[in-house]
């Protein structure tokens, strides 16, 4: 069983959230928040797995409250659900640690399979998004830094994002934070298909 945490300031879009989620078999919504700093104090007490936050709230936005969530409740994933993709938004969120960043247009099967996967540790990404990513990580320079090749290296070798943290004695939030980079350069948005262009472009050895 998936445990949500849904924090956004819009009581009508929590509900909603919460009622979709409902259906779902493996999913149990745990808890709502209403702003940031109640998204922290949640997500420290209730420990859930994922925390489905929105950026624009009041006393502390999404991104602010995802860098704490981060830092303070280990283990906990956070899926950013906006209405916003701007440039800035984008990069703060991934920057502070979140694992995806889908928008609140995301059809219902593809939001559903995010957060699963935002559970798991898998990056979510929506395609105008990770489009976006690659645009602004275009300085004339897409090439992979070398710890980014080191992470998809270990993600070739099967390892999760933990045991990478630990094999480079990095936080598990900064392999997020490379993957997502990787994977905009790369025009991917999950794992297995990033590894699979990184061997074809000859940026990782073939098996």
């Amino acid at each position: 069983m998936i445990r949500v945490l849904i924090a956004d300031d819009h009581p009508v879009v929590r509900s909603g959230l919460a009622g979709m989620l409902a259906v779902e078999p493996d999913l149990e919504v745990v808890g709502e928040a209403a702003d940031g700093e109640e998204a922290v104090a949640l997500a420290t007490g209730l420990r859930p797995d994922l925390v489905l936050m929105d950026l624009r709230m009041p006393r502390m936005d999404g991104a602010e409250a995802t860098a704490r969530i981060a830092r303070e409740v280990p283990g906990v994933h956070v899926l950013v659900l906006t209405t916003y993709e701007t440039d800035t938004d984008i990069l703060r969120a991934v920057e502070a640690g979140a694992t995806g960043y889908l928008l609140k247009d995301t059809p219902r099967d593809q939001l559903v399979a995010g957060l699963r996967a935002a559970a798991r540790g898998e990056s979510a990404l929506s395609p105008s998004v990770a489009r976006r990513l690659v645009q602004q990580l275009r300085g004339g320079d897409e090439r992979l830094t070398t710890r980014e090749q080191e992470v998809l290296a270990l993600v070739a070798r099967g390892l999760s994002n933990v045991a990478i943290g630990r094999e480079l004695y990095i936080t598990e939030a900064t392999v997020k934070t490379h993957l997502l980079r990787a994977f905009a350069k790369l025009g991917v948005d999950d794992r297995t298909r990033a590894v699979t262009v990184a061997i074809e472009r000859g940026i990782l050895p073939g098996a």
